[in-house]
């Protein structure tokens, strides 16, 4: 069940695709709101702009009493046969000459200015009775149960929106002493623009949502390419073509550390397989010598009879090819039960002192049958691990530099506890992530001959031997690969390290009792 839900997980490009959609669209939509909310503050502002300088220049007709500019509604929809517009007396000068002239002129300009805004007036006097109408046939427009008094008391010097035959107009109600004034500006125009407006503004805010949509399904698509790269090469991994690497220049910056790491991994694996396979060669090796050796020795004592004391001289010679075959098979039982680690109830306080001293009693007489002398120096404390282990450890160790020490030379055994921060392996453990102290012992002998560092590197290698050809060393090859197997059980580190070439040091990190 849980594999079909993880199954149904969107890809991560349409995730990615899907997450800048809804980003896009509410930020899209936070726009057109804004932009429409402008565009419509825009025409209201300027509506009640001109709306304003209407009444201000109705005000200042009536105030100089000019005379309004409009037309005379029929007798029927005067009372009284007050038919005519409103009209005031003309200003008279000083020396008894009226300002006619320059008031209609000034009447002229305003009336033009109306025109051009298509402004519309309807004047009325206190008990709302109309008495005049711009043009003449908008008060027929309003119909007969209009009232310009009510429609004062409802917006008291308040612009408002009327609809009058299905057409929008910004109104205000003005008056004074003597009369009460309705001024009309037509904004069903603004309401087909803004409709118009709208609906272009919502095509180019969808066009380009989907524009950016697709540049970044596009964007991602092409991010996400290399990947394509590396996992071609993981599906045509195999056992032949381990040296396939990724061009790490080829990548995005992004993208570099995984394909340093792809590379880094299939170095290790490459490396480890190489080990491996010449580990299969070499155990094979090994065991078909001695087992040829058994098979040979058996079937030359079938061919014929032989006198007894042959039988058990040949069958001493079987025992120690035995013993032999029993000695490696032990080695690396150790070796397989070493890479699996240490149990805490394994772990306990080893003394280095007491167990390097029993060691170098008893290899001691072995060393001074060929000159050579065992010194040690330093402070050897106490660290974690398993006392059996341990012992097997440095005993291959002193064990080694005996058979491959020069004669009449000298192995020194020293010991230093450091920090874990000054480890000379190059291999990250957990004792150098701990920030712990180490106890360093170090272990160092001349060799015969000169030995190259890069030849140093290879004894770990199980089955691996330097010298070939000298038939005195009896072992498996095995014996640095324990060492470096149950140094890693501790979480510990172990090197070797070439000093003037003739000069074979190994040093062993181990975690110190506190």
């Amino acid at each position: 069940m849980k594999y079909r839900f993880d199954n149904r997980r969107l890809p991560l490009l349409w995730r990615t695709v899907l997450l800048l959609t809804i980003f896009v669209v509410i930020s899209q939509v936070i726009i057109y709101i804004w932009i429409q909310r402008s565009v419509k503050g825009h025409f209201e502002q300027m509506d009640a702009e001109i709306m304003t300088h209407a009444a201000f220049n109705l005000r200042k007709r009536v105030i100089d009493s000019s005379p309004i500019t409009s037309q005379t509604l029929p007798s029927s929809q005067y009372p009284l046969n007050s038919q005519q517009p409103l009209r005031a007396a003309p200003d008279v000068m000083p020396d008894g000459d009226t300002s006619t002239a320059a008031i209609s002129d000034e009447a002229d300009h305003q009336h033009s200015s109306w025109l051009d805004y298509d402004l519309k007036t309807i004047i009325a006097n206190k008990e709302g009775q109309i008495l005049s109408s711009t043009p003449n046939n908008f008060a027929q427009e309003l119909g007969e149960g209009f009232n310009l008094s009510s429609l004062k008391q409802d917006n008291d010097k308040q612009q408002f929106v009327m609809n009058i035959n299905s057409r929008y107009y910004r109104a205000m109600v003005i008056e004074d002493d003597k009369m009460l004034a309705l001024i009309a500006l037509p904004i069903d125009v603004h309401h087909q623009y803004l409709l118009q407006f709208n609906r272009q503004l919502s095509m180019i805010l969808f066009a380009i949502t989907l524009l950016l949509v697709s540049v970044a399904a596009l964007g991602v698509y092409w991010g996400f390419a290399p990947l394509a790269t590396i996992v071609q090469k993981m599906k045509r991994m195999n056992p032949d073509r381990l040296d396939d690497r990724v061009t790490v220049s080829d990548m995005p910056l992004e993208l570099r550390p995984l394909a340093e790491s792809y590379n880094s991994m299939m170095a290790k694996l490459e490396s480890n397989f190489e080990s491996l396979s010449r580990f299969s060669d070499n155990i094979a090796h090994e065991l078909r010598t001695p087992i040829a050796t058994l098979s040979t020795q058996t079937q030359v004592m079938l061919n014929k009879p032989r006198a007894g004391d042959e039988y058990i001289e040949q069958l001493h010679h079987q025992h120690d090819t035995l013993e032999q075959l029993s000695a490696m098979i032990n080695n690396m039982l150790l070796l397989a039960k070493t890479q699996k680690g240490l149990s805490d109830s394994q772990i306990s306080h080893v003394d280095t002192d007491r167990l390097i001293t029993k060691l170098v009693d008893y290899y001691e007489m072995i060393a001074e049958d060929r000159g050579i002398a065992i010194e040690t120096k330093g402070e050897f404390s106490a660290v974690l691990g398993d006392k059996s282990l341990l012992q097997r450890l440095f005993a291959n160790l002193i064990s080694n530099a005996i058979y491959y020490a020069a004669q009449d030379s000298v192995i020194t055994i020293s010991a230093d506890r450091v920090n874990s921060d000054e480890m000379v392996g190059t291999m990250i453990t957990s004792l150098q992530q701990s920030k712990q102290a180490v106890l360093r012992i170090t272990i160092t002998n001349q060799v015969d001959e000169p030995l190259a560092q890069s030849e140093a590197d290879k004894l770990f290698e199980r089955f691996y031997r330097h010298h070939k050809t000298i038939d005195r060393h009896t072992g498996t090859g095995l014996g640095l690969s324990i060492v470096q197997s149950i140094v890693g059980a501790h979480n510990g580190n172990v090197s070797i390290t070439i000093k003037d070439d003739d000069y074979f040091q190994v040093s062993v990190e181990l975690l110190a009792d506190v």
